[in-house]
Formats: C-alpha cells, sequence, structure tokens
C-alpha cells in the first residue's frame, strides 16, 4: 500500500499550491512553518482516496493472493470511518469505472500499458525539491495520463491549462521517458460528486516548454522567496491571507470606487461593482475568522472582546418530555407536529411556568458559542484561553 494519503503534498512548492506560488512567488515563504489546518472536508476526501486507491488496486492490478488479503483487510478498515456511506460508495465507483475504462482504453492499444497507483512524482527538474503524488498514470508507448480524483462537490475545477495537473505530467514524463515514447500527454480531473470529467491534452514539446520557460525561473524566484506579492483568486488557499498585506492593499484600492445610489449607475457598473463586492465580502469573512481564532488564544484584539453568543433552550429527551405531558393531561396533537412541538410552541399551549414544572431539567439553555463582537456591546467579555472553547464551534458576530 501507497504512503498514507493524509501526509501528501510536504514540499515547499507543492504541484496542489502551484496555481498560488506561480502567481504569487513570495507567498511560499511566508507562509512557510504554518501548519495545515484540518477540516472535515479534507478528512472526508482523504477517506475518498483511500478507497479508491483500495478498490482501483483491487480491481486492476495483477491477482496476488496475500495483497488480496491485506487489501480486503484494508477495505473493512475503511468502511468503519464516519466519512463512508453510500454516497461516497457510488461516488468512487464512478470514478474506478472511468479509471478502468481508460486503462483498458491504454491496453488495447498496447500490451505493454502499465498503471501506476499513488505515484510520488519528482518534477525538481523545472521546481526546486517539487514532489507531488499522482493519483493514476496510465503509460503506453505515445500516450501518457494522469488522472486525479477530487472528491469535494464544492467548485468544478477545470483539467485545462491547470498548473498542478501539468507539474505531475512533468514528473511522471521525467520518470518514465527513458521507457516509454511519451509524444502527447493527457490530464484529467475526475470529479464524481458532480458528475465532471475535465481532460487536457498536450503535446510533451508544448509541455516541457511550459516547464522550462513558465515554471523554472517563477519556482526558482518562490524558492528564494523572492518575486512580487500579487493578490488574486489564488488567495483562498494562502494561509496568510487574512493578514496579507498586497491582498489588504488590492481589495482597500478597491473600495475607492465611488459607490453611489445603484440607481444612478449603468448596468455595466453595477456589473463591475458586483465582482468587487464578492472579492471584498470573502476578504472581510477570512479577516473575521482570523481575528476570532487569536481572540480564542488570548489574543486581544483592539476595539473588540470575546462574549458568550446567544443560544436557544433544547429539550434533552423528547419522549421522555411527550410522557410527562401526556400524564398532565395534554393530548398528543396538541403536543406534536410531525413530532413534539419546540419549546417556544409548548409554552403557547402548556404556558411557560406550567412547561417549567413538568420538563424540569428536561429542558436546558446550553451555554452560547463564543463570539467576537465590539467593545460597546453590553454583554461581559469571557476570558478566553483556546482549550476552554476547543470542542465548541467558532463564529463571528458583525
Amino acid at each position: 500500500m501507497s504512503q498514507a494519503h493524509a501526509e501528501r503534498d510536504h514540499a515547499l512548492l507543492s504541484a496542489s499550491q502551484a496555481e498560488r506560488w506561480l502567481n504569487c512567488p513570495p507567498s511560499a515563504r511566508l507562509q512557510e512553518g504554518i501548519p495545515d489546518k484540518t477540516s472535515e472536508y479534507a478528512a472526508e476526501g482523504t477517506t475518498a482516496h483511500e478507497l479508491s486507491e483500495t478498490l482501483l488496486r483491487w480491481r486492476i492490478l495483477p491477482y496476488n493472493p496475500k495483497q488480496r488479503e491485506k487489501l480486503e483487510k484494508r477495505f473493512e478498515e475503511i468502511k468503519t470511518s464516519k466519512y463512508y456511506n453510500a454516497e461516497m460508495e457510488e461516488a468512487i465507483q464512478f470514478y474506478i469505472d472511468f479509471v478502468c475504462e481508460r486503462f483498458f482504453a491504454f491496453k488495447s492499444r498496447s500490451s505493454d500499458a502499465v498503471v501506476l497507483l499513488e505515484e510520488r512524482l519528482d518534477f525538481s527538474e523545472w521546481v526546486p525539491e517539487g514532489f507531488g503524488t499522482g493519483d493514476v498514470v496510465i503509460i503506453s508507448d505515445g500516450v501518457m495520463e494522469v488522472i486525479d480524483l477530487k472528491y469535494g462537490k464544492g467548485i468544478p475545477v477545470s483539467a485545462v491549462g491547470n498548473p498542478q495537473m501539468r507539474l505531475y505530467a512533468l514528473g511522471a514524463w521525467a520518470a518514465h521517458n527513458w521507457l516509454y515514447d511519451i509524444r502527447e500527454v493527457q490530464m484529467t480531473i475526475v470529479q464524481p460528486r458532480l458528475d465532471s470529467i475535465s481532460t487536457d491534452t498536450v503535446l510533451i514539446e508544448e509541455l516541457i516548454e511550459w516547464g522550462e520557460y513558465t515554471v523554472k525561473p517563477v519556482a526558482a524566484l518562490a524558492w528564494e522567496g523572492k518575486g512580487e506579492f500579487k493578490a488574486g483568486n489564488h488567495c483562498r488557499w494562502c494561509k496568510v491571507k487574512a493578514t496579507c498585506r498586497a491582498r489588504a492593499e488590492a481589495n482597500m484600492e478597491a473600495l475607492k470606487y465611488e459607490f453611489q445610489d445603484p440607481a444612478l449607475l449603468s448596468h455595466e457598473e453595477i456589473g463591475s461593482i458586483l465582482f468587487i463586492a464578492d472579492q471584498l465580502k470573502a476578504w472581510a469573512k477570512d479577516v473575521e475568522e482570523y481575528a476570532h481564532e487569536q481572540a480564542l488564544k488570548g489574543e486581544k484584539i483592539p476595539q473588540w472582546k470575546l462574549v458568550e453568543g446567544r443560544s436557544n433552550r433544547i429539550i434533552t429527551d423528547e419522549e421522555a418530555l411527550k410522557q410527562r405531558l401526556r400524564e398532565a393531561g395534554f393530548k398528543l396533537k396538541d403536543i406534536t407536529e410531525t413530532k413534539l412541538l419546540g419549546v417556544s410552541k409548548l409554552e403557547k399551549v402548556v404556558t411557560k411556568k406550567k412547561l417549567a414544572e413538568i420538563a424540569g431539567d428536561l429542558i436546558i439553555k446550553p451555554q452560547g458559542k463564543p463570539v467576537l463582537v465590539p467593545e460597546t456591546d453590553k454583554r461581559p467579555a469571557l476570558n478566553s484561553i483556546e482549550h476552554e472553547f476547543a470542542n465548541i464551534d467558532m463564529e463571528v458576530d458583525q
């Protein structure tokens, strides 16, 4: 079995972050040493990749009894993950069917065709210490295809001109061109939950030229921490996007646009403003989240403070409360709709005082989530130490 999926892409100039460091070279060193943030989406994606690798090894690699036993054991382990479900099973089957179709198409052209799974791809000839992990590489004389699974369902990703895919392709070509006469490269991104398959095809000469003249000089700058900071769509993946001065200046420049009564603007001007507004909203959200995280760690954010947020009363055991209400003489049709009514509605039926007497400890008001608010807010400030809120979701009041 290959290296753990969760341990992928630790290169400073990784393929997965190429769009960012190619557009903003000094950002690579600027965020060096800042740990990656974990998320439910990332963990879900890791499980999906582990499942796809396991099932592909089972389906297309030569039969090996010992290997099959290991794969069966691994499959059973994956099925115990909280992320494994019918949707993942169906999505990964879609991906596997596509990969198998492509591999058998290569096999029909050449019996020497080979498929590589979870291959470490070294493209350091163009990018200092550059490497990544390719999900699938299929090679036969004349043609090579690099296939990448993206399990997320947020934004469609195109393979056309995609720098991550092109760097993977360069790494695969560098490792195998001595054995295979590769003249054309196909790069495919499969997003099964979006029913999306995107492919870009380039001649090997075009790919190498891109590596030599577009990537190599910029990668050298990025490695040295040099070059020009530049804000753009690539900022969304940057670890310092909330505090980056170049991004702040770019957004403040956008604010110089004279926002008049929209009724006095042309449709063309309104269209431009909408793009600016989108950028500003994304930047503002990143800054708010950063400030909130810092406040939770005990850092002082001038003019702001952490307070306990509002929370709603909850019923801890609906069946028990329903039974108590029925014993108190209330009819089921009066206290339920599709299920037991919420606290506020029950108070209207039962009265606030009576409900409190009947429910007792079955109705509680949980502690509110810590929120960041202006110092003028009347709520008392919390003594903020990060571990006090380790199991509480974070949010920001505006």
